[in-house]
């Protein structure tokens, strides 16, 4: 102690020496305990790094609160939840028609393997993988059809771009759930002529529709005809027929005509007819 210090100074002194250290102490603490702690947030997988390399051995933490060795550990937060990813893709036909269309994918990390996800890829998997993923397949796929196929077989064509980007995104640990393809797009001129193509066809079958109508409608016609001249005929026979048993009975019995007219009269009484005050009775023959 120097001769100038008094004993009271000297013990302020120390005094405010324990409390810097004990701040200090108590900062070293807590950020020690900071970097301990670490928190994988909701719908978030979080992939362990030790001095900055993916620890591969072991799964990735769930969501909550993780403790890990301080400044060697760190947990990078990958989202699972589903995300969605829509590209303009710009591509040609087999007859080199161009065609434009957008394709959306809703996809996300597989929850077991975003830790291989993020030591091959990193956080930027959709520029990546996805984007050229995309494209790659849209003309791949539709270089096989022609354009007048792409919109006539749209559901093949959609099965075979949904198939291929799923296989591709499955190999980068990355689960596809909806692609959605929007309509294929022409240029106008195309798009006119496959217009006007597809109403002469519908045209065609209209005037094919009616050719049939008209042939049965004819057909009807002169089926009703034959069974009408059928009828006719019946019935002129039947009549010729009628005549030749009449005449045969009148030639046979003279008295047949008086019985028609007996059986003819509608039992009314007789009628009276007087013609110079001489009354007879006359029976109608008509029926």
């Amino acid at each position: 102690m120097s001769k100038y210090q008094s004993p009271k100074m000297s013990v302020n002194i120390n005094a405010a020496k324990g409390v810097v250290i004990g701040i200090i102490i108590l900062i070293i603490i807590g950020v020690v305990a900071t970097a301990s702690v670490k928190i994988v947030e909701a719908g978030h997988r979080g992939v362990l790094l030790h001095w900055n390399a993916v620890d591969l051995t072991q799964p990735p933490l769930e969501e909550g609160l993780h403790f890990v060795v301080p400044f060697q550990d760190e947990v990078v937060n990958i989202e699972v939840r589903t995300l969605k990813y829509a590209n303009d893709a710009r591509s040609a036909s087999r007859d080199l028609q161009t065609v434009e269309t957008t394709v959306t994918v809703n996809y996300h990390p597989d929850k077991e393997s975003v830790h291989t996800l993020y030591k091959n890829l990193g956080l930027d998997y959709e520029d990546r993988v996805i984007q050229p993923a995309i494209e790659e397949t849209v003309k791949q796929v539709t270089a096989r059809y022609n354009a007048e196929e792409l919109i006539t077989k749209r559901p093949l064509v959609k099965d075979d771009i949904e198939s291929s980007i799923r296989d591709r995104l499955n190999q980068f640990n990355v689960v596809t759930e909806v692609i959605s393809i929007t309509d294929f797009e022409f240029s106008p001129l195309f798009a006119q002529a496959i217009e006007s193509k597809v109403e002469a066809e519908q045209n065609a079958l209209k005037a094919e529709n009616d050719l049939r109508r008209i042939e049965v409608e004819a057909r009807q016609r002169e089926a009703n005809a034959i069974g009408l001249a059928n009828a006719n005929i019946a019935e002129a026979k039947g009549e010729a027929e009628a005549i030749a048993i009449i005449n045969k009975a009148l030639s046979e019995n003279p008295n047949y005509l008086e019985w028609l007219k007996t059986q003819a009269w509608d039992g009314k009484l007789p009628l009276v007819v007087g013609e110079g005050g001489t009354p007879f009775i006359q029976i109608p023959v008509n029926p």
